[in-house]
């Protein structure tokens, strides 16, 4: 009697990991607009409206990824008072083949936000398309309207360092190099290398000498 006890429960924690599997493999493949091929997400993991998401090949992102595609905010997991409106926003977020991150990127799109291919993050990066709003006092920050959205775009080949913050609408110009802990709030041309908070360039590739040269204030 014991041993087809135990053998029920190990069927049933077993029918329940099988489920969980089939719904991680969908959440990674099925889910998207298109599937894509070879991409490998880490767990732990949060995608939010994956089928507003287009996902290239070849993409690796390591745990603790958040891809979020908001359709409404405040959402109902913040628990808004019943007088709050939720905004409504139909989203787009691009990330190209080839595109790898260590761990900890999130991505929050209300408008648009693509990141094409190749680009190389490090660990604990946010990119929004959106800002919390702050046009009152009587309301808490949480519940109140997004703002200045506006769509961002990291360009082919770029690489972004650690706890690197991009705001809205920003572009980071194709293989730029971003320094770590650096806000970068105006956009960065093609072929340069900008740290600091706020963000500002350093060095551009100089294509006749085939080097960095110093930028002078």
């Amino acid at each position: 009697m014991k041993e087809k006890i135990q053998l029920a429960i190990a069927r049933k924690i077993q029918h329940w990991q099988n489920l969980l599997e089939r719904d991680y493999r969908r959440q990674r493949q099925g889910y998207f607009k298109q599937p894509p091929k070879n991409f490998v997400i880490d767990k732990p993991y949060r995608l939010v409206h994956p089928e507003f998401m287009e996902i290239g090949d070849d993409v690796y992102l390591g745990p603790n990824c958040m891809l979020d595609c908001m359709v409404e905010y405040p959402g109902p997991e913040l628990n808004p008072p019943a007088d709050i409106t939720p905004q409504r926003f139909q989203p787009r977020l691009v990330i190209g083949n080839r595109v790898s991150a260590t761990g900890g990127l999130q991505l929050a799109a209300c408008r648009e936000i693509v990141i094409e291919d190749d680009v190389l993050f490090a660990t604990n990066i946010n990119i929004t398309d959106a800002l919390h709003g702050y046009s009152r006092v009587d309301v808490p920050y949480k519940f109140q309207n997004m703002w200045q959205i506006a769509p961002i775009t990291v360009k082919r080949g770029s690489w972004i360092g650690q706890n690197v913050v991009i705001t809205p609408g920003v572009t980071i110009g194709e293989m730029c190099i971003i320094g770590a802990n650096s806000v970068v709030n105006e956009s960065v041309p093609d072929y340069s290398i900008a740290v600091g908070a706020p963000a500002r360039v350093i060095k551009r590739w100089d294509e006749s000498a085939r080097d960095w040269v110093n930028i002078r204030n």
